[in-house]
C-alpha cells in the first residue's frame, strides 16, 4: 500500500511551467513550485533506490514527435513511445510489489492496443520467473494486484499453473473479517486497495466461474465505500485517518491518485463482473458520480493536481492520477456508460495535457512518488505505476479514437 507521509512546507523553487503542446520550459517567469519536504525527499530517495522510477534534475527535451489528435495512429505512437522506454529501463528490476503490478496491467493493455506482443511476452516471462506466485501468503490487496496479470494471461492461454497459486492464496483470505489477526481494520481499509484487489477477484471469477470470488469483493467493497466515500463530494478519502484532514485552503483533502485508483478499480472490476450481479448498479452509480465530480475539477491544461480541492497548493499537475481518471472516463464512454458528448472533451483535454509531459526519450514525467496524500515532486519524476496508468488510459483512448475519432 502507498505509504503514509506528513506534509510541511519549504521555501519554493522556481521551476516550470510554460506548457504548450510539445514544450515544457523553465523560465524566469515560471510558477513557483514547492520543494519536497525532507520526509517526502526521503520517500523519493527510497523509491528511486528500489527502482520504482527516477527524478533527475534534467529530463532532457520534451517530445516533439507526438500528436494529441485522437486518431488511432497518433495514440498508438504515444503508447509505444512511453511503453518502449519504460520496458527498456524497468525490465531488469521487475518485482511483484504493487508499484510494478500496475505497470504490468498497463503492458498487457499496450499489447492489446498496439497489437505488439512484446509487452505481453515480457509479462509471461515475469510470471514464469515468480512461478505465478503472489508476493506473500495471506496476501493483502497490494499483494493480490499482480494476480490481475496472471489471470489475464490464463484467459489467453488457459494454462492452469498461471492461476493455481493465486487461487489458493485468495481462498485463504475468504472469511477473514479483518486485515490480519494483529490488525483489526477491514481488509480494504485504504481507497487504493479498490484498484489493487477487486480486479484480481473478478478475474479469478472469470477463470473459474465460482461466484464466491464475486461475493467476497462485493462485500468488501461495500465496507470500504461505507467508510471512505463522501456522498456530498462524490470522492473517496484515502483512509479513515483522512476523513477530517483539510488542505491549506481549508477544504477537505482528497488525493487525486487515490481517487484515480478507485475509478480505475471500478472499471477493471466491471470488465469481468457478471452482468446479473446485484451490486452492478452500485459500481455504475459510483463511476457516474465520480466522473461528474472529476470533470468539474479538471484543470485548464486538461490535468488534475495532487490535491483535488486545492490546486494552488500543488502547482504541478499530477500525471498518475490524471491518467487513471482518463482511463476510467474513456472506458465509460466506450462502454456506453458515460455520455460521449459530455465526456469526450474531458478525455481530449486530458490526453493532450499528458502528452506535454512525455520526454523525447519516452520518459513520462510529473508523477508523484509513493505516498498517501498530495505531495511535491519534480517535473521529471517518473514512476512505474504512473506509466502503467498512462498505458491503460492510452488503450481506452485508442478504442475511442478508432470508433469515433475525427
Amino acid at each position: 500500500m502507498e505509504k503514509q507521509v506528513k506534509k510541511s512546507w519549504m521555501k519554493p523553487l522556481a521551476y516550470v511551467c510554460a506548457i504548450a503542446f510539445g514544450a515544457l520550459a523553465i523560465s524566469s517567469s515560471a510558477q513557483q513550485i514547492p520543494l519536497s519536504t525532507p520526509l517526502q525527499q526521503a520517500g523519493i530517495d527510497k523509491d528511486n533506490s528500489r527502482h520504482f522510477g527516477s527524478s533527475p534534475a534534467d529530463g532532457g527535451p520534451i517530445a516533439k514527435d507526438l500528436s494529441p489528435a485522437l486518431k488511432p495512429a497518433a495514440v498508438d505512437k504515444a503508447i509505444r513511445k512511453v511503453a518502449d522506454w519504460q520496458l527498456s529501463v524497468a525490465q531488469p528490476y521487475f518485482d511483484r510489489i504493487w508499484t510494478w503490478s500496475i505497470l504490468y496491467s498497463g503492458f498487457m493493455a499496450a499489447s492489446d492496443a498496439t497489437g505488439d506482443a512484446k509487452y505481453r511476452d515480457a509479462m509471461q516471462e515475469m510470471g514464469e520467473k515468480y512461478k505465478w506466485e503472489l508476493r506473500n501468503r495471506l496476501p493483502n490487496a497490494d499483494d493480490q494486484s499482480v494476480g490481475q496479470t496472471y489471470a489475464e494471461l490464463y484467459l489467453l492461454k488457459h494454462d492452469k499453473q498461471t492461476i493455481e497459486p493465486m487461487q489458493a492464496d485468495l481462498d485463504s483470505v475468504i472469511g477473514l473479517p479483518t486485515l490480519s489477526a494483529r490488525d483489526p481494520r477491514i481488509p480494504w481499509w485504504w481507497c487504493d486497495a479498490l484498484f489493487m484487489a477487486p480486479p484480481a477477484w473478478t478475474r479469478m471469477y472469470a477463470t473459474t466461474g465460482d461466484r464466491k470470488y464475486i461475493d467476497y469483493l462485493d462485500t468488501q467493497w461495500q465496507k470500504t465505500s461505507d467508510l471512505l466515500y463522501d456522498k456530498q463530494e462524490h470522492l473517496y478519502a484515502r483512509d479513515a485517518t483522512y476523513l477530517t484532514k483539510t488542505e491549506p485552503n481549508g477544504k477537505k483533502m482528497f488525493w487525486s491518485r487515490g481517487n484515480g485508483w478507485v475509478m480505475g478499480g471500478i472499471v477493471r472490476t466491471l470488465e469481468y463482473l457478471p452482468k446479473d450481479d446485484p451490486k452492478r448498479a452500485f459500481y455504475l452509480g459510483q463511476l457516474r458520480e465520480m466522473a461528474a465530480r472529476v470533470k468539474e475539477l479538471q484543470g485548464s491544461d486538461g490535468l488534475w493536481h495532487a490535491g483535488l480541492l486545492d490546486q494552488q497548493s500543488y502547482p504541478l499537475p499530477e500525471v498518475s492520477g490524471s491518467a487513471l481518471f482518463t482511463y476510467a472516463i474513456a472506458w465509460g464512454i466506450n462502454e456506453g456508460i458515460l455520455d460521449r458528448k459530455v465526456y469526450r472533451p474531458v478525455v481530449e483535454k486530458a490526453w493532450r495535457g499528458m502528452l506535454t509531459h512525455v520526454y523525447a526519450d519516452g520518459r513520462l514525467g510529473c508523477i508523484q512518488q509513493t505516498g498517501a496524500e498530495p505531495a511535491f515532486y519534480l517535473p521529471t519524476a517518473s514512476y512505474t505505476y504512473g506509466v502503467g496508468a498512462f498505458l491503460l488510459a492510452g488503450s481506452e483512448v485508442k478504442k475511442m479514437s478508432g470508433t469515433h475519432g475525427k
